[in-house]
């Protein structure tokens, strides 16, 4: 029987184990994944202690994204046949040797990226693409502040930043993460906790500051970008890993600006034909090589609990992958 690290109860990792599973049969519109490598993101540790907006029923799997082949396929199922390299993605279901899930949950992976790498690809560069393009309208020539710029999620926006022609400044918290971030494209990289990170914004900005700021962390940090804005700037909301930020509304109003909320899986449901556009551009732009996660950590499945405690601990620099065989 296939294993799969199966979350009973939503209070902490003691509440997880590895185990076997029986094989879930599949039906109409169905798939079965051998899943070979699977990304875990910061709203996977959110999930298993009941802190996500999504509150699963357990016992359940834990892991939004996947990479692996095709099995078996149900009956109805046109666009993947057994042998076909595909990335997986859904709320729930990855961290296992394999899955059933419907053949909308998946996308082919494309040649130039390895099942690690795939595994890693969709939530990460889907939310930055569909942020910095959908949200921000980020033009070429304006200035991106990006923060957990040594983050998965940073990381993807600082390449579709400068691949999109803005000047990036990348933050992050030690000077390892700020090697990676220049070695991805930022024009420049702050470290957190060498200084007021607004005061080094200004600087580098000739006093005016950032046209948009790409924040998953919250709490302080979104504070601080407060103070560190061009008029007309753009910050957007991407996650709250540093808890949830107070806006200071006379701030937004001297400077004209906008605070946007980004939920790229959400958004994809209320206008599919924008989030189809976002898979097609990212899915070309994998395949020609132009973006590719860093993964600082690939971990076997039996190692499940270092995996996730990494992200807990933030030793993570890009990305961490389960790898299943």
């Amino acid at each position: 029987m296939p294993r799969a690290v199966i979350c009973h109860a939503l209070e902490s990792l003691d509440g997880l184990s590895l185990q076997e599973t029986p094989r879930a049969p599949v039906g109409p519109g169905q798939v079965r994944v051998e899943i070979h490598a699977a990304g875990i993101n910061f709203p996977d540790l959110l999930m298993t202690t009941g802190g996500y907006q999504f509150k699963p029923e357990t016992p359940y799997v834990p892991g939004m994204e996947a990479a692996g082949v095709v099995s078996e396929t149900g009956p109805g199922v046109t666009r993947f046949k057994v042998g076909d390299r595909v990335m997986m993605g859904g709320k729930t279901g990855a961290f296992a040797e394999e899955a059933v899930t419907a053949e909308t949950q998946l996308e082919p992976l494309p040649d130039a990226l390895s099942f690690a790498e795939g595994a890693c690809f969709r939530v990460a560069y889907l939310t930055a693409w569909y942020a910095l393009n959908e949200r921000a309208h980020l033009k070429a020539g304006e200035v991106l502040l990006v923060h957990g710029a040594g983050g998965g999620v940073g990381l993807a926006a600082v390449q579709i930043g400068k691949m999109m022609g803005a000047t990036v400044i990348g933050c992050a918290s030690s000077p390892e993460k700020l090697d990676v971030i220049r070695a991805s494209g930022a024009d420049h990289a702050i470290l957190y906790g060498a200084g007021p990170f607004k005061d080094e914004v200004k600087r580098l900005t000739g006093g005016k500051g950032a046209d948009v700021v790409f924040d998953p962390i919250g709490g302080e940090i979104f504070e601080q970008s407060l103070r560190c804005m061009n008029w007309g700037c753009r910050l957007l909301i991407i996650g709250f890993t540093g808890g949830v930020g107070k806006a200071a509304t006379n701030l937004v109003l001297i400077k004209g600006a906008s605070v946007l909320g980004v939920r790229a899986g959400e958004s994809a449901k209320h206008d599919p034909a924008s989030g189809q556009r976002s898979k097609a551009a990212l899915a070309e732009l994998a395949a020609s090589g132009r973006l590719k996660p860093h993964i600082s950590h690939i971990v076997p499945l039996e190692r499940w609990r270092e995996a996730f405690e990494l992200i807990r601990d933030r030793k993570a620099i890009g990305r961490v992958v389960i790898q299943t065989r």
